[in-house]
């Protein structure tokens, strides 16, 4: 399966062994750089087992994600000059990485869950996970509403759509080509919107399991149980999903997976031409790569830069 992300002034895209990112410089021209992928999950087959393959998949994603975000702030950040270009280090990456993983905690795993018990201290098992569940949900849509004002974030989520406009346009076998993507939706079912939307549907039901086992608990180990059941819900929601994209004309799939398509509608934005031929470049480099790596699967890449003049 192919997917990808958006990112400034550009896209990511990957496939099982590769990751390209394409990014439009200030000048115009198309910048690209490609990696291979080490995957884990190649290597040991415990890792390809159902529920542990989303955990490693989802750690994978926000690995290569970062690194693509901080290609494409270097690249789309350039100046004429080269005194004025702006380059991140690995210490820069990692601490954006580290600051962002404790912001999202924070604001939709810890807080709701601190703010609930706050305010419900005697609350019964079954209504303290509804009024969390529910806190959580309004926190993620409020946060997305409330960043979709910002011009810069409309424009990222341009680039989203255009990653959505291109996936669906291969899986429907069309030519990729501007004219010939346009057409095709900005929603996706393996989008990561969905896939965040389902992981807190689906822990309304696991920490009430484990509430049931376990029956209360202080606010310190309250807070620990989200941190650390987060990890086998991510790893169900990633099963989900990845049905849902095999099975999309399933009609009870339809109903259940509608809300995160909803939701898709706040981080997605109808992309321009020049967008679009972003998104075929990112995805045509994994596409080929893939194709050799089949041909020839001996050969080991290595990692490249190349400049194309759009």
């Amino acid at each position: 399966m192919y997917g990808g992300q958006a990112v400034i002034e550009g896209v990511m895209m990957r496939s099982p062994s590769y990751w390209s990112v394409a990014v439009r410089r200030p000048n115009g021209e198309l910048a690209e750089v490609w990696h291979p992928i080490d995957s884990l999950m190649k290597k040991h087959w415990i890792f390809r087992l159902p529920v542990i393959r989303g955990i490693m998949a989802l750690g994978e994603s926000l690995a290569i994600g970062f690194r693509a975000l901080a290609i494409s702030t270097e690249y789309a950040g350039e100046g004429e000059t080269e005194e004025e270009s702006v380059e991140i280090g690995r210490w820069a990456i990692a601490l954006m990485f580290l600051f962002a993983i404790v912001f999202a905690l924070a604001l939709f795993k810890v807080g709701p869950a601190a703010v609930t018990r706050l305010a419900l201290p005697h609350a019964s098992n079954g209504v303290f996970v509804l009024a969390e569940g529910f806190l959580r949900v309004a926190v993620l849509i409020g946060y997305m509403a409330l960043v979709s004002l910002m011009p810069d974030i409309r424009r990222l989520w341009a680039y989203h759509g255009a990653e959505h406009k291109v996936i669906n346009a291969f899986e429907a076998n069309e030519e990729l080509t501007p004219e010939k993507v346009e057409p095709y939706s900005v929603i996706h079912p393996r989008c990561g919107t969905a896939f965040m939307l389902w992981v807190m549907v689906i822990a309304i039901f696991v920490y009430w399991l484990l509430g049931v086992a376990v029956g209360h608990l202080s606010l310190p180990w309250l807070i620990v149980s989200r941190i650390v059941m987060l990890f086998p819900i991510a790893g169900l929601a990633y099963e989900l999903i990845r049905f849902a994209g095999k099975h999309r004309s399933n009609r009870i799939l339809k109903v259940l997976l509608a809300p995160g398509l909803w939701l898709q509608r706040l981080t997605t934005r109808e992309p321009e031409r020049d967008q679009l031929e972003v998104s075929i470049a990112a995805f045509t480099r994994v596409y080929e790569l893939e194709a050799a790596r089949a041909a020839e699967p001996k050969t080991a890449a290595t990692a490249r830069v190349v400049d194309v003049v759009a």
